[in-house]
């Protein structure tokens, strides 16, 4: 495993540590299927909650939020469908985003975008 393999790692043993103490439970870590992978599938009450984590170690390559283009939600959109076929989830669900930014902390963006 490499150095940013490791740290994508980190960065998503924190996303699940932070989100947990906030009252989410954890249901499935990288789920992975032809569309693409969803790092974090989580439930926050009635909600199902699909968590995009990013990481940045430096500034170099713009900001981790900003990484989470109009290509990569429609990823992630293709790939939540995936799941919830499988799962036969019938609730509403939701697209978070928890961003480490080097010299910027982290921030959790609920609803970050919609399907």
């Amino acid at each position: 495993m490499g150095k940013t393999q490791i740290l994508g790692r980190e960065a998503e043993d924190r996303a699940e540590s932070m989100l947990s103490r906030a009252g989410l439970r954890t249901i499935v870590r990288n789920y992975h299927c032809r569309s693409g992978e969803i790092d974090l599938v989580m439930r926050d009450g009635e909600h199902l909650v699909f968590v995009e984590v990013r990481f940045r170690s430096s500034r170099g390559f713009g900001s981790a939020a900003a990484s989470v283009d109009a290509d990569k939600q429609r990823r992630l959109i293709l790939a939540a469908q995936h799941y919830l076929l499988q799962s036969r989830w019938q609730g509403p669900c939701r697209f978070d985003v928890v961003t480490f930014d080097h010299g910027r902390g982290e921030h959790w963006i609920r609803d970050a975008f919609g399907a």
